[in-house]
């Protein structure tokens, strides 16, 4: 039986994963565009979790347990939500400034918990509901420049594409973990990975397909780069296995609100490597994350 808090350093784990995850695919970005790299984290990483579920499977004697209908439905539609939430994450992206699209992306949190209390009946306390709602206000903070603050209430657009793509990060989170509830008793490791070997078998194909027939460069391209391919690969699959693991053991609402870690160790990376100091909104938005994650631990803890 895992222990009720072991959730909060698997998904402090996936988070720093994702982090140098992200900055190997801008890496990559640079070299081979947008779609190449961001393609890598599903097709390179798909290898990698197999590998991971193989490992586990050996270690523990086990075998991979029988999905049914409710399991592969779930998967199949966090996949298709993933996918389609990044392909609007990176629309706002290239239309606007960076911090605005985070913005509104990251009130996932939220929308999580609205839709895990909807169609999981997930049960959030009163001070897990303040948490979620502390640090998407300090992610806002952080995130916008003063100057960027007139595009999150002028730009209609931009605030529905950047909410639905929130929406639809949320709704995968959700399915994820319905797909892992529905297999059942059994090993949460081994249901965690399986569902991911799953979902990135499932997105791979169709991201495979598509770039087969209409984007066949940016696929050559993440081969003529293999090795940081081959490392971001790792890194996605190392992130997503913690972040599977994670929807096992709480609700995807508690996961996804500590993942936001990963917005100031990112700043700290960032800063690091370029030597530019933080802005002032970015330091005051990172106290508040900050003391939203201390208080969703309390929430948990006490």
């Amino acid at each position: 039986m895992p222990s009720a808090l072991l959730w909060v350093p698997v998904t402090v784990a996936a988070a720093t994963a994702q982090v140098f995850r992200n900055g190997a695919q801008a890496n990559l970005t640079q070299k081979i565009g947008t779609l190449g790299a961001t393609q890598v984290r599903f097709i390179f990483g798909l290898p990698f979790a197999a590998l991971f579920l193989a490992s586990t499977l050996a270690i523990l004697g086990a075998e991979v347990p029988p999905v049914g209908a409710p399991s592969l439905g779930w998967c199949a539609l966090g996949a298709l939500a993933q996918i389609a939430a990044t392909a609007l994450m990176l629309q706002v992206m290239r239309e606007r400034a960076f911090g605005v699209a985070y913005a509104y992306i990251k009130t996932e949190p939220v929308l999580v918990a609205i839709m895990g209390v909807v169609l999981l009946h997930d049960v959030l306390g009163a001070l897990s509901w303040l948490a979620i709602g502390v640090v998407t206000a300090g992610v806002l903070l952080a995130s916008t420049k003063p100057s960027d603050a007139r595009l999150l209430l002028k730009e209609g657009r931009l605030i529905v594409l950047g909410t639905l793509g929130g929406g639809l990060f949320g709704l995968s989170a959700i399915a994820f973990r319905a797909a892992i509830e529905a297999l059942g008793t059994g090993d949460f490791v081994i249901n965690s990975l399986s569902m991911l070997v799953l979902s990135l078998a499932i997105q791979s194909a169709l991201l495979g397909l598509y770039l087969a027939l209409r984007e066949r460069e940016a696929f050559l391209g993440s081969l003529r780069e293999w090795r940081v391919s081959l490392g971001a690969g790792f890194l996605g699959a190392a992130a997503s296995s913690g972040w599977f693991i994670a929807f096992s053991l709480t609700a995807a609402a508690n996961v996804r609100t500590l993942a936001l870690i990963e917005m100031p160790l990112a700043a700290l990376v960032s800063r690091r490597i370029s030597g530019n100091a933080m802005a002032a909104n970015e330091w005051w938005g990172t106290g508040v994350i900050l003391a939203g994650l201390a208080l969703l631990l309390y929430a948990h803890a006490a």
